[in-house]
């Protein structure tokens, strides 16, 4: 035989034995993959804030030429917010009042020779553990009005600040939860769950009581004081 008879040979049974080889292998990927099995399990608490915010904002009009007077205006409106704040039972530490801000007002209407005219403004935002006295304080914008304080105020916004120790508790129950529904799928195909070889937590959805406005990238609603954690644990378990 001619050696490169000899040569093509052993490069064709090299070539045959990384095949099977690479088969083998393949093989048992696929064998590993049908022994397991895969699910989502969940776990939910109602929880209630301990946490709220209120921000609010005061402005002013003014024509260019009057900026002065609308500074002044501004600093005597502050002090009535700060009088209605303590007033309300909120203490310093509960709140921040931000330096006026300024912006010119733009009309489509209006002349080149028209006097420019500003929009100035403080927001104000109050913190609190106390979500009663939050809760009243925005029903309260009234009592600025009165006093000639352009005053805006939006929905209070609640806060549950144990979310971190919440999900750590819910873990174990939503995986209990994903091994009841693969032990149901197993059932089913007439074979057993095994041991547990990994978990994969989801994001939080933090909702309102009795809501299914979740999200892929996790919610989390501010707008009641009630409030609904759910959590989510993908596992796979090997099949017996």
């Amino acid at each position: 035989m001619k050696k490169s008879n000899i040569i093509s040979a052993v490069i064709i049974s090299l070539a045959l034995i990384i095949s099977v080889l690479i088969y083998s292998n393949n093989l048992f990927k696929i064998q590993n993959l049908d022994n397991t099995l895969s699910t989502t399990g969940s776990a939910t608490k109602i929880v209630s804030s301990d946490l709220a915010k209120l921000k609010s904002n005061f402005s002013r009009i003014v024509f260019e030429s009057k900026l002065k007077d609308g500074y002044a205006q501004m600093a005597g409106d502050e002090k009535k917010v700060i009088e209605f704040l303590k007033n309300n039972n909120i203490t310093e530490e509960e709140y921040t009042i931000s330096p006026v801000q300024m912006f010119e007002e733009y009309s489509y209407n209006k002349s080149s020779y028209e006097e420019k005219q500003y929009n100035l403004s403080q927001q104000v935002i109050v913190t609190s553990n106390d979500i009663e006295k939050i809760k009243n304080l925005s029903q309260k914008a009234n009592e600025l009005i009165n006093l000639d304080v352009i005053y805006q105020t939006n929905s209070p916004e609640y806060y549950y600040t144990k979310l971190p120790e919440e999900r750590i508790s819910l873990l174990p129950e939503a995986v209990k939860d994903a091994q009841k529904r693969a032990e149901a799928i197993a059932f089913s195909t007439d074979r057993k769950v095994g041991t547990l070889k990994s978990a994969d937590m989801g994001v939080v959805q933090v909702m309102q009581p009795d809501s299914v406005d979740i999200s892929s990238y996790g919610t989390y609603d501010t707008s009641t004081v009630e409030k609904e954690i759910m959590i989510t644990v993908k596992a796979n378990f090997v099949l017996n």
